[in-house]
């Protein structure tokens, strides 16, 4: 029998936005530690075994408890968890297809123009955000190959990691902090379901043909 693991997710996901606008830090240490667990648990439920998503799963959990202790080396300690975290995934991504040209140019020219708007504000954090935001961009562009949904979630993953950007460098606006958690709630489920509808069917095609081959003699 399926559980209701998404749900759970769900109710999960609720608290910890609540907590975010209420600024109350019992409820985030209550809920944020619960949510990628709570995918990995649905993962687990529909696959049966382990794959580089779980692992970017188990990776994104310690990031998110690392970044709720404040200070910049539990902030590079996060940094660091979600670089595993991105590679997992980019992994996952290109074994399953190869993601389309013209949108891993895209997202290569937004990571140019996201860290050229950044750099003079980040400081200390300027190399450790250009590496990783790198492979966030990376891990956007493949998500394309996999499907809509997968999609989706790379780009609101980046979504949320640009806002961090923008509070590491200094600048914040109202409700930051609660568009940052709603759209990287919204990442790691689209990019977990996406990943398990993808990959439940047929094998993947290229998206371009395979180069022909000499018939046998």
């Amino acid at each position: 029998m399926r559980r209701p693991w998404l749900a759970l997710f769900g109710v999960v996901a609720l608290v910890e936005l609540v907590g975010v606008a209420l600024d109350s830090t019992p409820a985030q240490w209550l809920a944020k530690p619960l949510l990628a667990p709570l995918l990995l648990a649905y993962l687990w439920d529909r696959r049966r075994r382990l794959d580089p998503v779980a692992l970017g799963l188990v990776a994104a959990t310690a990031g998110d408890v690392a970044l709720l202790v404040p200070g910049r080396a539990a902030f590079l300690a996060g940094m660091g968890c979600f670089l595993v975290t991105q590679v997992a995934f980019l992994t996952a991504f290109l074994r399953r297809r190869r993601p389309p040209v013209a949108a891993v140019a895209g997202y290569l020219l937004a990571w140019a123009g996201g860290n050229a708007l950044l750099w003079g504000a980040l400081g200390p954090l300027r190399l450790p955000m250009l590496g990783y935001s790198l492979a966030l961009s990376l891990m956007a562009a493949a998500a394309t190959g996999v499907s809509r949904r997968a999609a989706a979630g790379g780009a609101f993953f980046l979504v949320s990691d640009l806002l961090i950007g923008v509070g590491a460098a200094g600048s914040d606006f109202a409700g930051r902090d609660l568009l940052v958690m709603t759209t990287y709630a919204a990442a790691l489920l689209l990019i977990t379901t996406g990943w398990v509808a993808a990959t439940a069917g047929r094998p993947a095609r290229p998206p371009w043909p395979a180069p022909a081959t000499q018939p046998a003699l």
